[in-house]
């Protein structure tokens, strides 16, 4: 005879849970480093803040290969996030399909306009 302790959970939902958060803290903490690298050239950087430094800071490969790693990070951040937001508060399921179309097709667009820019530098 088995023995059935408290009642059977009925979990619902797509189950991301801990990916989806640590895909969040793990993004936001390369970004966050990222930013302070760049606050930290522009700091002790001398001359004036222009297009010349900003694209001198942007002009080595390893930097445009490290920021295109990080616009990578910032578009998977904002589409975990947009994700979660549209399944949580967008109840029928053919605006939240429409919705989660448009944040893909947005974020894909952002992507090549960020590379665009990146490797015109």
């Amino acid at each position: 005879m088995s023995v059935n302790f408290g009642s059977k959970r009925v979990v619902v939902g797509a189950h991301y849970g801990l990916r989806d958060w640590l895909a969040q803290r793990i993004t936001a903490a390369l970004m966050a480093l990222f930013t302070v690298l760049i606050l930290g050239q522009i700091l002790f950087s001398k001359g004036p803040i222009g297009y010349a430094l900003w694209a001198g800071i942007f002009s080595a490969q390893w930097m445009k290969v490290l920021t295109f790693t990080i616009i990578v990070a910032l578009l998977y951040h904002v589409w975990v996030g947009m994700r979660d937001v549209w399944m949580d508060y967008i109840k029928p399921v053919s605006v939240r399909l429409a919705l989660q179309i448009f944040t893909i097709v947005w974020l894909v667009g952002c992507a090549g306009w960020a590379i665009q820019v990146l490797w015109r530098v």
